[in-house]
């Protein structure tokens, strides 16, 4: 038998827990009891009863963990200098975590080493979730097939929290060159092969592989000149000395308007919203071609389940605003739906095998 003072503490207890909790896990954890107590028919036993006082117990400090976090400000590190999207981006979603939260959302900018500096600090910060990072697919996935010694694991010490959006680049290239559609430059290319150079905003970058991509693609040789930045090649198009580049549109998109460049086509095989004159590469000239880079917020890896979930909630319901989108198609950026954290897991892996490959073909695999 059980003593009396122990039914009424247990009791208590499965009580608290039904007013603590909203009804749908409610509903989960009342389904839970049915079936322990169906399956112990008879007397509910002294250790019975204490299961399920503890299994009480376990659902109410995981909602209080949740409805508790975050507990002090939240730290949000942008990997690149101030004024980059990144970093506009992260002021944006931090001061929507400020207003819901109700704690400050620090932002600090850790740019150097590719990113690996910022991003590191995340990696090996307490696993709490008040340590976020406005990741793009540079350190998330193409960084581990560039870096001999990646000083993390962009699968094992990050959880993906919300995909925020796609930057679309577009192709453009130097007025004198006679050329008139990505067709034609890639006809061009093949007619002289290595004499055509393009620019990057440094090895590795996406604008250094997505031209590689198109390179592999069409079967053109291209030579590669390297920049500290894109407004440097940008610069150099304009100016003639270099002959093109795939160059993200937030940069490009006021020497386009002004007609300083020749533009070809888009990155991204839907069109861009304000420039939709501009083919997708894969009607001009080179089926297949997709690509774009795209933002992240993540958080340090084993950070707990509940601060995971309430960030990834808040995150979701920010990004679905529509003034937060037009904010995003202002930046030239297209808005990207948020799924789970699993499908998000799943997509930084195929993400990093996809471009895993193209470094390989580049032969830039562990050269930083």
């Amino acid at each position: 038998m059980i003593p009396k003072s122990v039914q009424r503490f247990s009791d208590k207890i499965m009580r608290t827990s039904k007013s603590m909790i909203p009804k749908s896990v409610q509903r989960f954890s009342d389904k839970i009891m049915l079936k322990l107590k169906t399956r112990w028919s008879g007397e509910m036993t002294w250790s019975r009863r204490c299961v399920l006082a503890t299994l009480c117990l376990a659902v109410i400090s995981g909602f209080a963990a949740a409805e508790d976090f975050p507990a002090r400000p939240i730290t949000f590190v942008v990997p690149f200098t101030p004024g980059a999207a990144t970093d506009f981006l992260a002021r944006m979603l931090g001061r929507e975590l400020e207003e819901k939260f109700g704690k400050p959302v620090v932002v600090e900018n850790r740019p150097g080493a590719g990113t690996n500096i910022g991003s590191n600090s995340v990696a090996k910060a307490a696993p709490d979730g008040h340590t976020l990072l406005m990741a793009t697919s540079t350190p998330m996935a193409i960084n581990a097939s560039l870096y001999k010694n990646l000083p993390y694991d962009p699968t094992a010490d990050f959880v993906p929290l919300a995909v925020v959006a796609q930057s679309p680049f577009v192709l453009i290239a130097k007025p004198s060159l006679p050329v008139n559609s990505a067709k034609d430059l890639i006809a061009l290319a093949k007619e002289k092969p290595g004499q055509l150079s393009f620019g990057s905003a440094g090895p590795g970058s996406p604008h250094h592989l997505f031209a590689e991509l198109l390179a592999s693609m069409s079967g053109a040789k291209i030579n590669h000149v390297a920049y500290r930045g894109s407004v440097p090649a940008l610069n150099d198009v304009v100016a003639g000395h270099i002959d093109f580049m795939l160059c993200d549109f937030a940069s490009a998109a006021s020497m386009i308007e002004a007609k300083r460049v020749k533009t070809l086509g888009v990155s991204t095989a839907a069109r861009i919203p304000g420039f939709a004159d501009i083919p997708p590469l894969n009607e001009a000239g080179l089926p297949g071609y997709d690509v774009a880079a795209w933002f992240m917020v993540v958080t340090t890896g084993k950070s707990p389940q509940p601060a995971v979930d309430r960030l990834h909630a808040e995150l979701t319901r920010s990004l679905a605003k529509p003034e937060i989108k037009q904010q995003l198609l202002k930046l030239s950026l297209l808005p990207m739906q948020t799924k789970s954290v699993r499908e998000m897991q799943d997509f930084v892996k195929s993400e990093i095998a996809r471009w895993g490959k193209v470094v390989e073909q580049a032969g830039i695999a562990g050269s930083q």
